[in-house]
């Protein structure tokens, strides 16, 4: 049973009919990320999640007990771990028309697309999931005026993209459409 009301496929559809823009962005000087975050990165936050309300439970039952620091260092830990599932879900490649800003889990980077010499897709090894394990598949790259080695923006084995192929070329050519129309 399709249900195309609930799906965020259905505007990029009516939008591919109605012929509109590739970028498909009205406002082009706020941040966005061009591509939807993937299952292993909703699932990781999700989990997290699960586990600070487990934590905060625990954290009621300790305190109803009577020991009120106790309580308190649960309630922190409960805290960070909300953090970090939030800044899990937002890291990833945001754009916008003032340059490309990465967003890590602990810090963020952002390039002005004047300081952007070249974004390409490359074959490579790439690490799978951020893990030190690496396999082979494509990687999008910057690379800087500046010069030196280029940086990865986003992976075709990353917590985005991991078995979504069709996804990961579909954000590739966003991010290069988006370089293409600012520099």
């Amino acid at each position: 049973m399709p249900l195309p009301f609930l799906t965020a496929d259905r505007a990029r559809d009516d939008d591919a009919a109605a012929g509109a823009d590739p970028l498909g962005y009205e406002d082009p000087d706020r941040w966005r990320r061009p591509y939807r975050p993937g299952p292993w990165r909703v699932g990781g936050a999700a989990l997290l999640l699960l586990l600070a309300s487990y934590v905060l439970f625990s954290a009621l039952i300790i305190a109803m007990a009577g020991s009120l620091p106790a309580a308190g260092v649960c309630v922190g830990v409960a805290a960070l771990m909300i953090v970090t599932a939030v800044r899990l879900v937002r890291s990833g490649v945001v754009v916008s028309a003032q340059g490309l800003r990465r967003i890590g889990l602990l810090r963020s980077t952002t390039v002005r697309w004047q300081d952007v010499a070249a974004i390409r897709t490359a074959q490579q090894p790439v690490r799978w999931l951020g893990l030190p394990r690496t396999v082979q598949g494509q990687a999008l790259l910057l690379q800087s005026v500046r010069g030196g080695a280029p940086d990865t923006l986003i992976t075709s084995h990353d917590a985005d993209f991991l078995g979504q192929a069709e996804s990961f070329e579909r954000a590739a050519d966003a991010i290069e459409g988006w370089f293409a129309a600012h520099r």
